[in-house]
């Protein structure tokens, strides 16, 4: 299979996006801790490891098809005052990750490269997932 330049672009886009996310969770769980609650800031940083790991899978795939991972800038985290302005920011995030997921899928799916489309359509799963649970609040 010969790789596809846009196919890179797309998961290297992916990779920018998940790393963003962790950052975003990982502030959101500092911030929770600061605030006094623990187990609000735990959740968070949970989250945070969960798109971790979203970014180690591009990154494994970046790697199989030759190309460097290349996540260029990661977006600033952006603050709310307190979780319910952090599930607006996490929202619009996750809303985000879903419309990459399905376009870069459908672009891999385009160019035929399977084991991409898989990955892509596993990772659009989870963060349609995300978009259920915004708030790690009970």
């Amino acid at each position: 299979m010969t790789t596809d330049n846009r196919m890179i672009g797309w998961l290297n886009r992916a990779l920018q996006h998940e790393l963003s996310a962790v950052q975003q969770y990982l502030a959101q769980s500092v911030l929770t801790r600061l605030m006094g609650d623990g187990a609000a800031a735990v959740r968070w940083r949970e989250t945070a490891l969960e798109e971790l790991s979203h970014a180690e899978h591009l990154m494994q795939r970046l790697l199989q098809l030759g190309a460097a991972p290349s996540a260029g800038t990661v977006a600033p985290a952006r603050l709310g005052r307190g979780p319910q302005d952090f599930d607006a920011i996490d929202d619009h995030l996750e809303r985000e990750a879903v419309r990459l997921y399905q376009d870069a899928a459908e672009h891999a799916r385009r160019v035929r490269d399977a084991q991409t489309e898989s990955l892509l359509r596993q990772l659009l799963q989870d963060e349609i997932r995300h978009l259920g649970r915004q708030s790690p609040t009970p």
